[in-house]
Order: structure tokens, then C-alpha cells, then sequence
């Protein structure tokens, strides 16, 4: 019987977006000042509506860079993986701010369609235009780390869809100067609520399912069963596991009966390498065993 424990690192585990964060947090901070004074200014609805949302982001990235910070901590005896988990939580809540901010946005646009006041268009129109530049900026600092980190991914789903609900304000300001209809204005609101409901459902689904330890769902659990059943000597595999360690790690247990095999380290050398290179698992624990009979589950 053999059995063997294994890590591997990748870069985006380690990518470092401390400074993404600063920069972000402070410039959205300080377009949500902005926003906000300048939608009471013009009376309008949009703007505010938009300051609300990216006050909520501020908060978001406030959270996703704790979690970020959190993980990094190391081992301990209370923690044995440290707090790597910290991320899946900050992308949890993060999804939850943002169905407040829906709830209130799409509140108070409701309002203003039954009591419509009216708007300064050109104001809404520069404000906005600032917005789409901040925001757009802000999603590329984390745009390199979308693909391999759901609490990165997060933070640039948010800035991304920020930029185009402030195109979408800029033409709200730009139809009103056209006709004069304040509805538009409180339409446009209920349009921005639609786009965060709609980028902060998948966010949750993806977050929930990760803190409850399911598979990630870049990886199909029976094709990695049947790859390691596939391996030079394995007869069969049972008791597999497959959790998400973190943000970007992922976790494997497993059993190997493999009654012929010459050499139990070159199998576990080999599970190793095939786990990471197809399917991005970093750590591994895998127990070889020579029948059935070697089964030791606890």
C-alpha cells in the first residue's frame, strides 16, 4: 500500500493584486462623491442610482481585497490550510451587496415612474461619461486574473458592467436633452438594476456552491475518474473526492487499486502530473492500494 500527498503552486495562485485594489478602491470612492453630488445637483435619479451601486462595489472591493489578504495567511494549528477559504466568503458577500443594491435601486426607480420629477440631462451626460472611464480602468487591473480566481473575476464582472450601466446613463442624459420625457431617466435606473441582478445571480450560484465544497465547475468529476482509472496498473478508483481549496486551488483525495503495479511511487508521480497538468488540481492525496482488502476508509 502507498499513499502520497502532493502540492503544486501555480502563478495566478500567487498573482498579487494588492495594488489593483488601492488603485480601484480609491478611484471609484472618489467618482462615488462625485456621482452623488452631482446627482442631487441635476435631481436625477440615475445618477444617484449608479452612486448607490458603485458605493456598493467599494464596499465589494473592500471585501474581495480582506479575502485576498486573508488567504495568504499562513497554516496554523486551528487552520491546518490556513484561511484559504477567506476569498470563497468575500465573493459570497459580495454577491449579497449587490442584490441590496438591486432591491433599492429598483425601489426608489419604481417611484420616480409614478412621481417623475425632472432631470438635468447634460449634467447626467458628463457625470456618466467620467463613470464609464473610471470604472473601465478599474476592470483592468483585474482583467488578468478573471479567468483563474472567482474573487478577481468578481471585482471585474462588477467594473466592467458598472461601465456599460454608465454608457447607459449617457444616453439617458442624452435623451432627455433630445425630448424633454423624464421617465426616461427612472427607466434607465430600472435597466441598471437588470444588469447587476443578472451579473450578481451567477455570482452567488458560483460562490454558494464553493463554500459548500462542490466540485468547480471547471472540472468534470467522472472524466478525472476515469483518467486516473486509465493509468498504467489502476484496476479501479472509488472514494474520490473533489473540492475547491480556495479561489484558485483545488483539492483531490482518492483511492488507487492497483494489485500489479511495479513501482507505487512512479504511479503516484504520475497521478500527480496527470491532475495537474489536465485538470489544474494542486493538491492531492492519493492511497494506493493492492486489492480491495487494502481499503482503509475512515
Amino acid at each position: 500500500m502507498g499513499a502520497g500527498h502532493d502540492h503544486h503552486h501555480n502563478h495566478h495562485a500567487k498573482a498579487d493584486f494588492g495594488r489593483a485594489f488601492a488603485i480601484g478602491i480609491a478611484l471609484n470612492l472618489g467618482f462615488v462623491a462625485i456621482e452623488a453630488v452631482y446627482g442631487f445637483i441635476a435631481n436625477s435619479m440615475s445618477l444617484l442610482a449608479d452612486a448607490g451601486h458603485n458605493l456598493s462595489d467599494v464596499l465589494g472591493l473592500v471585501v474581495a481585497w480582506a479575502g485576498a489578504v486573508m488567504a495568504k495567511r499562513a497554516a496554523s494549528p486551528r487552520f491546518t490550510y490556513g484561511l484559504k477559504k477567506a476569498p470563497i466568503l468575500a465573493a459570497l458577500a459580495n454577491s449579497l451587496f449587490l442584490l441590496v443594491a438591486v432591491g433599492a435601486i429598483g425601489a426608489e426607480a419604481i417611484r420616480r415612474l409614478f412621481y417623475p420629477s425632472s432631470s438635468d440631462g447634460e449634467t447626467i451626460m458628463i457625470v456618466a461619461g467620467v463613470g464609464i472611464v473610471v470604472n473601465a480602468l478599474t476592470a483592468l487591473l483585474f482583467a488578468r486574473g478573471r479567468e483563474h480566481d472567482i474573487n478577481i473575476r468578481g471585482a471585474y464582472l462588477h467594473m466592467a458592467a458598472d461601465a456599460a450601466v454608465s454608457a447607459a446613463v449617457v444616453f439617458a442624459g442624452l435623451v432627455i436633452l433630445w425630448t424633454g420625457q423624464r421617465w426616461v431617466d427612472p427607466i434607465m435606473s430600472l435597466a441598471v438594476a437588470v444588469v447587476i441582478l443578472w451579473g450578481s445571480i451567477g455570482l452567488l450560484k458560483e460562490s454558494v456552491w464553493m463554500s459548500l465544497a462542490g466540485v468547480p465547475s471547471s472540472i468534470d468529476v467522472d472524466l478525472v475518474e476515469a483518467e486516473l482509472a486509465e493509468l498504467d496498473g489502476v484496476e479501479t478508483v472509488h472514494d474520490l473526492h473533489v473540492w475547491p481549496l480556495s479561489t484558485t486551488e483545488t483539492a483531490l483525495t482518492a483511492h488507487l487499486v492497483a494489485p500489479d503495479v511495479a513501482s507505487t511511487d512512479a504511479l503516484l508521480q504520475e497521478a500527480r502530473r496527470m491532475l495537474h497538468d489536465r485538470f489544474r488540481i494542486e493538491h492531492c492525496t492519493l492511497q494506493i492500494e493492492r486489492n480491495h482488502l487494502d481499503d482503509t476508509r475512515c
